[in-house]
């Protein structure tokens, strides 16, 4: 895969829970992360002590994170009004050349920030809160 550009990745929020996604605006950076907890099987019989994991076995999750200058466009209302109102709407991460990764997720934690003589910034942290759908670009 070639080198992209970071501003290709992008966080969207379902609008009004339609399927209609618009990406999070003012957005200047974004990370997701993937987990997957493991289920030690191990015992007394396990070949030479190795351990042994349980395939398909956990909780797997997810979680968002994004970065930007506050710009008070309708999706920063819409994620306030998510996270206020404790919704688990879809959204949707594009990471380029790989992806649309694609399901609810839950606002975890909004900061707003400024400083005399720069702009308003903010931070926001979203959990997965159920299946998340992957499509290859």
């Amino acid at each position: 895969m070639a080198a992209q550009n970071g501003k290709d990745l992008l966080i969207k929020v379902d609008m009004s829970d339609n399927g209609t996604f618009q990406t999070l605006a003012g957005l200047r950076a974004s990370r997701i992360s993937f987990n997957a907890e493991a289920v030690d099987v191990t015992s007394l019989e396990s070949q030479g002590g190795w351990r042994e994991l349980l395939g398909g076995a956990g909780v797997r999750s997810a979680s968002v994170s994004g970065a930007g200058v506050f710009r008070d466009a309708g999706s920063d209302e819409r994620a306030r009004q998510i996270f206020f109102d404790g919704e688990t709407p879809d959204f949707q991460v594009i990471i380029p050349d790989f992806g649309i990764i694609e399901g609810p997720f839950q606002v975890t934690g909004i900061e707003y920030a400024g400083v005399h003589d720069g702009e308003a910034t903010y931070e926001m942290s979203l959990a997965s809160a159920g299946a998340l759908s992957f499509s290859a670009i």
